[in-house]
């Protein structure tokens, strides 16, 4: 093994650069130096051209975005100095105007507008010198390619050099017809939901009333059995009197006419007659009265609100509540002072309704107790609180979020919609109240109604 080793072989591009015979000064290592040097100043080239050729792709690819978003905007776009002069368009400027990108640029703002106002109202954003950075609503009249006036509802934002000047502005307009139009959408769309929701609320009204109709038909019942009864009873009277009164015509002698008055009873008949004629009325008014509310129960409620006692409401719940319930229950209420709230009484019926039918639903079961259920009112703060409490098993809890929820029941199919809460959630609100639920620490479900009372407009005299 040799203790000198031969140095390494010069690679042959290093060889090539070498001076074929050597030069005064200049040793072999200096020569490395600067050859190496030069492959790295080469190497750094090569790099640096391929991050620029990246770079161009990249700026390529952003112009690309920017022109197919300029091309896909609906609204026009118009990008100008701050002389007015035409930068940058749109698509859907130049399909307006008729005219070319090319053929816009270049030219001024103010030769697009159709009037002098709309001329003065541009100028007047243009020179502002202090604009606010989020930009200046502008209604401006535009030509069209056939030169008739487009009113368009613009926004000017100015654009800004680094160094805070502004150097020109960026409008954003969109024709006024149609923003008309889309409101009209809006707004035919949102009648249909007005329509959809009130057909909801009176279908559910009419299920509220279907489960009353085995109670109506009792309630009816006394009332016609008894019209009919008297009405029979007068049958007989009348065929008595037109007897006798046949009788008297034909001129009868008196003993006969003794006889058949007394055979006749007719002293019992004009007794009688007055108080059947008081209770055949009687009941054909309390017929009449039952009828007529079924009629305003379920009946489509008017959108004005009126002047409504509480009470009044509360008490005409519970009567048809009791009408339509299967089993007898207590009901632990007091009516307290007059109360009055501003709305609809037969919305505010069917909210409470629907609170006794489920507060009845859940307190009747299977190892429950007699049904319970208790209300009671207070006015705290200019708002109504009623508080309606049943004695069941309560709400289980993860359902206590979703008891409002449009078709969420608990019920077994065919005895629940699922629409009776969300619809009294959704009036209540209407009605600028809150409806909430939780469980009362003592059992059973206690829902809070709450509602604004009504002032009272004072009374001006003449």
């Amino acid at each position: 093994m040799s203790l000198n080793p031969e140095p390494p072989s010069r690679p042959p591009a290093l060889q090539s650069l070498m001076p074929r015979e050597p030069m005064e000064g200049v040793d072999e290592s200096t020569w490395v130096d600067v050859i190496q040097k030069m492959d790295e100043v080469y190497s750094q080239l090569i790099d640096d051209e391929i991050e620029l050729e990246k770079k161009n792709t990249e700026l390529e690819q952003s112009q690309q975005f920017i022109f197919s978003v300029l091309s896909a905007m609906s609204d026009v776009l118009l990008v100008c100095d701050e002389r007015g002069v035409i930068e940058e368009t749109n698509a859907a400027l130049c399909e307006l105007v008729g005219r070319s990108d090319a053929e816009l640029r270049d030219t001024s703002f103010y030769d697009l507008l159709a009037d002098p106002v709309s001329v003065e109202r541009a100028r007047t954003v243009l020179d502002n010198a202090n604009p606010a950075r989020r930009g200046e609503g502008l209604e401006l009249n535009l030509l069209n390619a056939q030169r008739n006036s487009v009113p368009v509802d613009a926004n000017c934002t100015p654009r800004v050099s680094p160094s805070g000047r502004r150097v020109g502005s960026v409008f954003v307009a969109r024709p006024t017809a149609e923003i008309k139009r889309a409101y009209h959408e809006l707004r035919t769309a949102h009648e249909a939901l007005k329509r959809a929701q009130q057909q909801l609320l009176h279908s559910e009204k009419m299920a509220s009333l279907g489960r009353l109709v085995a109670g109506v038909a009792h309630e009816l019942n006394n009332p016609i059995s008894f019209v009919l009864g008297n009405v029979h009873a007068l049958s007989r009277y009348s065929d008595r009197l037109r007897s006798y009164l046949a009788a008297v015509h034909v001129g009868e002698s008196v003993e006969q006419l003794e006889e058949m008055r007394v055979r006749l009873r007719i002293d019992h008949v004009l007794k009688d007659l007055p108080p059947l004629i008081e209770g055949t009325l009687e009941g054909a008014q309390r017929t009449a009265d039952i009828v007529n509310g079924l009629k305003r129960f379920s009946a489509m409620d008017p959108e004005v609100r009126a002047p409504v006692n509480l009470n009044e409401v509360i008490e005409r719940a519970i009567h048809w509540v009791r009408k339509g319930a299967a089993p007898s229950f207590d009901l632990r209420w007091t009516p307290g002072p007059p109360c009055t709230v501003t709305g609809s009484a037969g919305q505010l019926q069917q909210v409470l309704m629907n609170l006794l039918q489920n507060a009845l639903d859940a307190a009747t079961g299977p190892g429950h107790g007699p049904p319970m259920v208790s209300i009671e009112t207070a006015v705290v703060e200019h708002r109504l609180q009623l508080r309606l409490r049943d004695n069941g098993p309560g709400i289980a809890p993860d359902h206590l979020s979703r008891i409002f929820e449009p078709f969420f029941t608990t019920k077994p199919v065919g005895k629940g919609t699922g629409l009776g809460l969300s619809i009294s959630y959704g009036i209540v609100e209407q009605h600028g109240g809150s409806l909430s639920v939780s469980n009362h620490p003592e059992g059973g479900a206690e829902f809070l109604l709450e509602l604004p009372v009504s002032t009272p407009t004072p009374s001006t005299s003449d």
